[in-house]
């Protein structure tokens, strides 16, 4: 049976040249088989059934901090543990940067987090999950400040369909299923991933959706973009430095560190 019109995925025949908007959700400490087809995880699993999944996605660090450095710059940095910005801060170039110095805009938006671009965990907003707020070489920390804000202001981005080029967003240190149970952690993506795939930005065809666990090996993942064929389940190797390849790709950056080695997700799931 064909998708129906409202499908997320399996809408389109082929995906587009260039992407205008890419989305990352960020979930924690959950391999595949404990999220994919775990009863507790209706959504996500549905969501992967509908769209698409690799069984063998690896993490490239750990704990949580190197991965998400990892994903975004091609490189752990060195790091192996999670600590603070006031402990690591790099002025390596970087995904968010390279998406300025395109001339596209970025934003991360982080649940519980008090203000703009803040270094230091508190409560159950983690800085260790919020890999923005790492980066402080040329224009980092300026456009920290703008442009790494509280989940709260997702909503109304969705809305007025001023969605950034590219997109972060991190729940809470319970949300994400670090803390809290992996129904809690479906819950919240049920909650916010209708949102986004409702949004003018998804509808219109140029934007894609990952939904990704930081470790471990293999981890939980759904890729989602209408062009996505419904129900692939890939077990080609990847990692996160193939997200960061595939996302420079879809936006037409240049790969950096290891994401120019890594195999790209395009071809994987005709994104």
């Amino acid at each position: 049976m064909a998708p129906g019109p409202n499908a997320p995925c399996g809408t389109a025949a082929s995906p587009p040249a260039r992407y205008q908007h890419v989305v990352w959700i960020w979930m924690e400490n959950h391999d595949w088989s404990s999220v994919i087809g775990n009863p507790s995880a209706p959504f996500v699993t549905a969501l992967a059934h509908e769209c698409g999944t690799d069984a063998n996605y690896s993490s490239v660090g750990s704990p949580s901090l190197p991965n998400y450095l990892g994903a975004t710059s091609g490189s752990t940095q060195g790091v192996t543990d999670d600590g603070d910005p006031t402990e690591h801060s790099f002025g390596a170039d970087n995904l968010f940067r390279q998406v300025r110095a395109a001339g596209g805009t970025e934003r991360s938006f982080a649940e519980s987090m008090p203000g703009n671009c803040v270094l230091v965990s508190q409560g159950s907003y983690a800085a260790k999950h919020n890999p923005a707020v790492y980066y402080d070489g040329p224009g980092d920390r300026a456009a920290c400040r703008t442009d790494d804000v509280p989940l709260s202001g997702l909503a109304s981005v969705l809305e007025s369909g001023d969605l950034p080029t590219y997109t972060s967003i991190t729940p809470n240190i319970c949300d994400d299923m670090h803390d809290c149970s992996v129904a809690v952690g479906d819950r919240w993506l049920a909650t916010w991933v209708p949102r986004i795939l409702a949004s003018a930005a998804y509808r219109a065809g140029t934007t894609a959706l990952f939904v990704v666990w930081d470790e471990p090996t293999p981890l939980a993942n759904v890729v989602v973009a209408p062009s996505v064929r419904p129900g692939t389940v890939s077990e080609v190797p990847v990692n996160h430095y193939s997200l960061l390849r595939s996302t420079e790709e879809m936006l037409g950056l240049p790969a950096l560190g290891a994401a120019h080695s890594a195999t790209s997700l395009r071809s994987v799931f005709r994104i």
